[in-house]
């Protein structure tokens, strides 16, 4: 069932909730594909209501990133998540979300702010106001849901850990579950954004995963020291390659390592041929 008004899925939960239905969220920006297929299946698997919310959030895109572009399939969207019992789509329109005529800023807007100490750094450092965008939005979602459990995929870790601090500090009831990255059977992470990318560029954003994976291999060899383990990258990068960041943190705090331990998760975002894609690993798993 696709809903698209806020009365109508509070309406939807109200429903479910006098059932006694332990109800589940996977928010997405649509464009669905594997890596969603299996936060919906995990979501199946534990609640007995399940809702996909699909909405391409303003708040979140700086004025230079690709929300005009950002890919829209929602037909396809809908089709995919019934296909794997989810029960409700909700897909509401910015305007639904944040009031018709809303000027769509923290000037006029009532905004969630995380810690600066979460979002200095990583994507947030580059991507100023992106996490607060997403903090807001999500936690509206969970709002007007209700729901008991949140799905969300480990290839945004960061987004993860700062979604865990927001919950924890304003005592949402909500339990957060992480899912494991799935990736092409080359290794390339699934992303809405690899749409973007020829052949020749998902040939070219193998290095991500290829840099990951040689860390860990140079790590269960003994090497800990993050800068040494820094350089392993570079052979993997060339002329198609921006590198934005690559960054060894604690995996519950975000706190910038310099020697790698088994609690230790490494991310890196790089630009291919202008397409922005992340991706992390756990150092020890």
């Amino acid at each position: 069932m696709l809903i698209t008004t806020i009365s109508k899925i509070k309406e939807t939960v109200s429903g479910w909730k006098m059932q006694g239905a332990k109800i589940g969220i996977v928010p997405t920006m649509g464009a669905l594909h594997a890596g969603h297929a299996s936060l919906i299946k995990k979501a199946v698997e534990i609640c007995d209501k399940v809702i996909v919310s699909v909405f391409v959030n303003p708040i979140q895109f700086g004025p230079s990133e690709d929300y005009d572009k950002y890919p829209r399939t929602l037909d396809d969207d809908v089709r995919l998540a019934e296909g794997l019992g989810a029960d409700v789509v909700f897909a509401p329109s910015p305007e639904e979300m944040y009031g018709k005529g809303q000027r769509l800023s923290n000037d006029n807007l009532t905004y969630v702010a995380p810690p600066f100490f979460y979002v200095d750094k990583l994507c947030g450092k580059t991507r100023t106001g992106h996490f607060d965008g997403v903090c807001t939005v999500v936690l509206k979602l969970f709002n007007i849901t209700r729901a008991d459990y949140g799905f969300f995929g480990q290839k945004d870790a960061q987004q993860f850990i700062i979604l865990k601090k927001m919950v924890n500090d304003l005592n949402v009831p909500i339990e957060l579950i992480s899912c494991p990255i799935i990736r092409e059977e080359s290794g390339l992470a699934l992303s809405s954004r690899n749409k973007y990318l020829d052949e020749q560029g998902k040939k070219s954003a193998l290095a991500l995963s290829q840099i990951l994976n040689n860390i860990k291999n140079c790590y269960a060899k003994g090497v800990t020291d993050v800068a040494a383990l820094k350089e392993t990258a570079f052979r993997f990068l060339n002329e198609s390659h921006e590198l934005e960041y690559l960054e060894f943190v604690d995996k519950n705090t975000l706190e910038y390592k310099t020697k790698a331990d088994n609690d230790t998760l490494v991310l890196i975002a790089c630009k291919v041929k202008s397409v922005r894609l992340i991706d992390n690993t756990l150092i020890a798993c």
